[in-house]
């Protein structure tokens, strides 16, 4: 007998499965600032105590993403431990900012599976929701991914596509306790930009790029306690090649994008995202957004946007996603659909 865990393969999953994932993580300071060591992020909330304060937020969140990297972490080593790739977000809603002192727990509901038809691996549906010390939600997010199978002539299971929603309504987004963006510091935030200026259609080139590095994207996917084998091993892939973690790139393009959207100070949800491309260790990414809808929102001076932010490896002044067959093209790393909240 062997006491160590393999991880899941394909054909161990079934629709239904619920998976309380191990090891509970407390978020600290020195979260904050790793992740602003590994992404150039600017965003005033999570950078300033006294501004966060002045919003009405207090104590200062970290970073959205932090909490959404550490509790998808938590469901590597049962989900996609065995991946070949993460496929795709849906339905992701950020319940209340995550600050320092929270402890992170994560479950998971199995709500899919379709085995690929080459019988080599399958893809994998499932929702998961972290909650805090005091079993309050904190985020909770739908994603598929794509994971192999221990044994290739296992039959195949019942396939079962979730109807997962496009977008989550602007009416179901959760708005902070206490937030209030009627004293709005636009000098201390770094942009003059707010909720009116910007309009449904328009593209913003966030100019600057960052190349991709092997320390760094290892680091960062440890942090998160990431154990997924395509991000350490070069025996994982036939290439040989270590996969960066997708969320490496979100938090990439979303630390660029502050260079026209500064006033994105926090993610309300994630509608849906895909990684159409892999990306690897001296790749340079960039990125650029466009706006996809404006909604009200329920706080003081706070208005929601709808953006698309599309990370790229190498510049793409054109901001073109796909090709004339539809298709995404080849330099497309992340298609991320999301609402953000910004002053009036």
């Amino acid at each position: 007998m062997t006491k160590t865990n393999p991880g899941n393969f394909f054909e161990d999953f079934t629709v239904g499965q619920v998976i309380e994932h191990a090891t509970p993580r407390t978020v600290t300071e020195g979260d904050r600032a790793l992740y602003q060591a590994l992404y150039p992020t600017r965003f005033a909330v999570p950078s300033s105590v006294e501004f966060a304060a002045s919003v009405g937020l207090k104590p200062a969140p970290v970073e959205d993403l932090v909490a959404f990297h550490i509790a998808f972490g938590k469901t590597v080593p049962d989900v996609s431990l065995n991946a070949v790739a993460n496929l795709g977000y849906a339905e992701c809603r950020f319940h209340r900012p995550v600050v320092p002192g929270d402890t992170l727990s994560t479950r998971s509901e199995v709500i899919g599976l379709k085995q690929n038809s080459n019988g080599k691996s399958g893809v994998v549906y499932v929702r998961s929701t972290a909650t805090n010390q005091r079993g309050e939600i904190a985020l909770e997010w739908a994603r598929w991914v794509m994971v192999h199978k221990r044994d290739i002539d296992a039959p195949a299971r019942e396939a079962l596509v979730p109807d997962l929603a496009t977008v989550v309504a602007a009416d179901d987004l959760v708005i902070p306790d206490g937030l209030d963006f009627t004293d709005y510091d636009l000098v201390a935030a770094g942009e003059p930009h707010r909720f009116d200026d910007y309009a449904v259609g328009e593209k913003i080139d966030h100019v600057d790029g960052v190349t991709l590095t092997d320390p760094e994207h290892m680091m960062a996917t440890r942090l998160w306690q990431n154990t997924a084998k395509v991000h350490f091993n070069t025996e994982a892939r036939p290439d040989g090649r270590r996969l960066v973690y997708g969320g490496h790139v979100i938090s990439m393009a979303r630390a660029l994008s502050f260079n026209g959207l500064a006033n994105a100070q926090l993610i309300a949800a994630i509608n849906a995202g895909a990684h159409t491309s892999p990306a690897f260790a001296g790749d340079t990414v960039y990125a650029w957004s466009e706006v996809l809808d404006t909604a009200e929102t329920t706080a003081p001076g706070a208005g929601a946007l709808r953006l698309r932010l599309v990370a790229t490896k190498g510049r793409d002044e054109s901001m073109t996603l796909r090709g004339e067959d539809g298709k995404y093209l080849p330099h497309v790393l992340l298609d991320l659909d999301y609402w953000v909240l910004v002053p009036r």
